[in-house]
């Protein structure tokens, strides 16, 4: 594929910018969140619109080309790029349009959770998003989209009314609970493999714009004890409230462990709610405060966010957070090989493990733990170690 063909047959119908391996910006355009995904498209081409979207995906299905859809480029397995075929680039497409009236949002496919929030929180409304605020929405959502108002309001795919999609043939389609269902069922939680959607809608709820919210640290040497008294505080939680539990380094290098706790009613039972995992033990510091939702959204940004960082994890569910469990995860909280690894446990909770098992293509819809082990790394030379020690916990 040459630069004059694409010349002919794309860029007089295509409105935004075609970039190609020698143009300015393709380096930054093929990068994704996780360095240690490093490919090479033949093209990048960064839609404006719907009528973008459906021209780059007839000219790669005429073509037979391996096409990738990026967003947020969030994903830790590099699904946002590929190798010597075409990048549909999303990123661009900002759009948000806000009905407080209905509680209900409208987002293009480009948009990240920091920019839905600040909308959204402007009218006192949110919905359940990501944990990190440049996570584009397109990608947490198709993939179930676990956050704060989980246990609340459910994963971010409960609370979509319908997607627009344009399907591998270059179809536009709206899906919804009564238009091409079949097609609304698999996105949610399906993942990116059954069209590129290209506006999302969403129900809204009133929230904020203060919550209680925050951290308390624990040494790492303490990492058996909290862990077990997160293991009964968590498993008791009001759909209110969210709690996750991670082992890490503070970024002055001190191990620690975090709980990390969400309230999203009002304050004065959630310092009730909250009171005994502030009361336990005898913390490093205690950081739980009413703050803004969006400031918390941001929260986990320091360790997360930063594009240009090697990334591998695996991740599994547990039904109990046995004993045994526990010993593995502080052994491995105890040997972490950078300061910026982590072992992070979380329990999916309240709406979103009563949504019915076969309502959507996410269908782990019982209460248990998340429990994930993630190696980040600045060295590309050590990412055969640091897959191995994710791969071994």
């Amino acid at each position: 594929m040459t630069a004059p063909t694409i010349a002919v047959d794309l860029k007089n119908s295509f409105r935004g910018p075609l970039l190609f391996p020698h143009d300015d910006g393709y380096d930054l355009g093929r990068r994704v969140w996780n360095a240690d995904i490093d490919r090479k498209p033949s093209l990048i081409a960064r839609c404006t619109g719907v009528k973008d979207v459906i021209e780059a995906v007839k000219f790669a299905r005429g073509r037979d080309l391996l096409a990738a859809v990026r967003c947020g480029s969030h994903n830790v397995a590099g699904h946002g790029t590929c190798d010597g075929g075409i990048v549909i680039d999303l990123s661009l497409m900002k759009g948000i349009r806000v009905d407080p009236a209905r509680r209900t949002v409208r987002a293009q496919g480009g948009v990240t959770w920091s920019e839905f929030d600040r909308e959204t929180q402007a009218f006192g409304l949110a919905t359940t998003g990501g944990s990190v605020s440049n996570t584009g929405i397109a990608g947490l959502t198709l993939g179930g989209g676990i956050g704060w108002l989980t246990g609340k309001y459910g994963l971010a795919c409960d609370n979509l009314l319908s997607v627009d999609v344009v399907t591998a043939d270059g179809e536009f389609l709206k899906a919804s609970a009564t238009e091409n269902a079949d097609l609304f069922w698999a996105v949610r939680g399906g993942g990116g493999n059954f069209g590129i959607v290209i506006n999302f809608e969403y129900q809204l709820h009133p929230l904020g714009p203060t919550v209680l919210a925050g951290m308390v640290l624990h040494p790492m040497s303490q990492a058996r004890e909290v862990l077990r008294f997160y293991r009964e505080f968590s498993a008791n939680l009001p759909d209110d409230a969210c709690s996750w539990i991670g082992l890490l380094n503070t970024p002055d290098g001190i191990p620690v462990v975090g709980l990390l706790m969400f309230y999203a009613g009002p304050l004065e039972e959630g310092e009730r709610v909250l009171g005994p995992a502030r009361r336990f033990g005898q913390p490093l510091a205690d950081l739980v405060q009413p703050m803004p939702y969006v400031a918390y959204q941001s929260m986990l940004d320091a360790g997360f966010a930063q594009h240009g960082i090697h990334r591998y994890w695996k991740s599994g569910y547990d039904d109990t957070l046995s004993d045994r469990c526990i010993d593995v995860l502080v052994e491995g909280g105890e040997n972490l090989p950078t300061p910026q690894s982590v072992v992070l446990v979380f329990l999916i909770h309240g709406a979103a493990s009563r949504v019915p098992r076969d309502a959507t293509a996410f269908g782990a819809r019982k209460k248990h733990w998340d429990v994930n082990v993630i190696s980040q790394w600045s060295d590309q030379a050590d990412s055969e170690r640091h897959v191995g020690w994710v791969r071994q916990l």
